[in-house]
C-alpha cells in the first residue's frame, strides 16, 4: 500500500515538474535538497549529495543512448576515436578487446587504409548490435571472453579502450598479450582518478567514487605509470583529456 501512494505521489510530482522550464523543475529539486542537507551534518549532507550525483551520473548515461539514437554522444564530444585511427597504419591487423557496440572497429576500418579488425566482447547483445548495424568486410565481430579464449591470429595493434579496468590481474594480462601477439604497440584508454576533486573526496568519506562499479581501479598518472613499467611497455605517447588516460605503448 505504502509502495503505491509513493509511486502515485511521485508520478503526480513528475508531471507537476513537466510543465514548467527545465530550469525551474530543477530550481525546486535544489530547493528541496536544501531543506535536507541544512538540517544534517555536512559529513552526512555530502554522503547524500554524492550519492545522488554518481545514481544521476548513471541516469545521464542511459539517456544520452536514448538521445543518440542507441549510441552514446560521448562518441562525438570527445572523439577518443580520432586518438585510436590515428595510431594505426595502413594495412595493421588490429586485435580490439571489449569491442561493445562495435562503432570504434568500424571508424577504424572507414579511416585507416586496408586496415582489418577483429573485435572480441564478451556480451552477446553487444556482438548482435555490432554485426547488425557494423558489418564491414574487413571486420570480425566474435563473442568471447578475451580473459580465457583469445583469437589465435597474429595482430600488429591490440586496443583497450575503457577496458583494463575492469580487469583485476591487469599486468599478468597484459603480459599475455605481449607473449600471445608480439604487437608493434598497444593503444590504451582507461579513466583519471584525477579528473575532479570530488573523487578524493568521495574515496576519504568511504563512497563509491568509481564512474562505475565493476572498475577494480581508477588511475593516477604515477600508478598508470607502475602499471605499465611492471607489464614490460612504455608508453609512446601519453595524453590527459576529458578525465581519462590516452595512450600509445609499445614493448620496453
Amino acid at each position: 500500500m505504502k509502495s503505491r501512494i509513493l509511486n502515485l505521489f511521485l508520478s503526480l510530482f513528475a508531471k507537476f515538474l513537466r510543465r514548467m522550464t527545465p530550469s525551474k523543475s530543477a530550481g525546486i529539486l535544489i530547493h528541496l535538497f536544501r531543506k535536507i542537507i541544512y538540517e544534517i551534518d555536512p559529513k552526512e549532507a555530502l554522503n547524500f549529495l554524492f550519492e545522488f550525483e554518481n545514481k544521476l551520473y548513471s541516469l545521464e548515461g542511459k539517456t544520452s543512448v536514448k538521445y543518440g539514437g542507441g549510441l552514446h554522444t560521448k562518441h562525438k564530444h570527445i572523439k577518443y576515436h580520432d586518438f585510436f585511427v590515428k595510431n594505426i597504419k595502413p594495412d595493421e591487423k588490429v586485435l580490439d578487446i571489449g569491442s561493445g557496440n562495435g562503432f570504434l572497429c568500424y571508424d577504424i576500418v572507414t579511416k585507416v587504409k586496408g586496415a582489418k579488425v577483429t573485435g572480441i566482447e564478451l556480451n552477446e547483445k553487444n556482438v548482435e548490435f555490432a554485426r547488425k548495424h557494423y558489418s564491414h568486410d574487413n571486420i570480425r565481430f566474435i563473442k568471447g571472453d578475451a580473459l580465457k579464449e583469445l583469437p589465435k591470429d597474429k595482430f600488429d595493434v591490440i586496443t583497450l579502450s575503457n577496458i583494463l579496468e575492469h580487469i583485476e590481474k591487469r599486468v599478468k594480462f597484459l603480459k599475455v598479450l605481449q607473449q600471445r601477439f608480439k604487437p608493434k604497440r598497444f593503444i590504451i584508454r582507461v579513466p583519471d582518478f584525477e579528473r575532479d576533486w570530488r573523487v578524493p573526496l568521495k574515496k576519504e568519506l568511504g563512497l563509491d567514487y568509481r564512474l562505475d562499479r565493476t572498475h577494480f581501479i581508477e588511475y593516477t598518472q604515477a600508478n598508470f605509470a607502475e602499471e605499465l613499467n611492471r607489464a614490460g611497455l612504455e608508453a609512446t605517447i601519453l595524453e590527459y583529456r576529458w578525465g581519462e588516460i590516452w595512450c600509445v605503448a609499445k614493448h620496453n
